[in-house]
This record gives C-alpha cells, sequence and structure tokens, in this order.
C-alpha cells in the first residue's frame, strides 16, 4: 500500500527534514524544474541500491504527475524495499499551485 501525500504533506516534511523526496522523472525534466530539496533517481534506471542515505527519514517517491513514482514504488518492492508514500499530484501541482522550483 502506498499512501498518497498532498502538496501540503510534501511542503511540511521538507521544512521539518522527515522526507527525503526521490524524484524519478527522467534527467532532463529534473533539470528543467524540480522541487527544492529533491533528489534525483530516474525510474528508467531506478534501483534501491542507488537511493541516497535517508537517514531517518522518511522516503517519498515523486514523479510528474503520480503515475511513475507509482511504478517506482513498484519497483522498489520487488527489489525488497517497502517505500510506502508517493506525491500524488507530483511536480504539475506544485508548479501549477506557484511553489518555488529549482533549475539545474
Amino acid at each position: 500500500m502506498v499512501e498518497d501525500l498532498t502538496r501540503e504533506e510534501i511542503k511540511a516534511g521538507l521544512e521539518s527534514g522527515s522526507i527525503l523526496l526521490v524524484d524519478v522523472r527522467e534527467p532532463h525534466e529534473f533539470a528543467a524544474g524540480h522541487i527544492p530539496g529533491s533528489v534525483s533517481l530516474p525510474l528508467s534506471r531506478f534501483s534501491v541500491d542507488d537511493l541516497p542515505p535517508a537517514e531517518g527519514k522518511r522516503v517519498v517517491l515523486s514523479c510528474a504527475a503520480g503515475v511513475r513514482s507509482m511504478q517506482a514504488a513498484m519497483l522498489a518492492h520487488q527489489q525488497g524495499r517497502a517505500i510506502d508514500a508517493h506525491y500524488r499530484g507530483g511536480f504539475k501541482d506544485w508548479f501549477f499551485a506557484g511553489e518555488p522550483v529549482e533549475q539545474g
């Protein structure tokens, strides 16, 4: 079971440092714009072995709109790591709500 997190829950988790937001979009998408504080791990080469250390944080997956993040959660489960949350609206929800975006 993967929990759908809202933009407000993502913002609160990033502000408190309680989540590690992993963006599974492709590198060109991430470079064009991403949620500040997120890290890139593209779905096309997703492996739980490549996840950065979470250091007690909850790992939350994100993509453009919530489809690829669910696929990544399923891959993680198949690879032996339960990731139980994703950003339901993804980057599109974040961007269109006028939230800050980083590039590069």
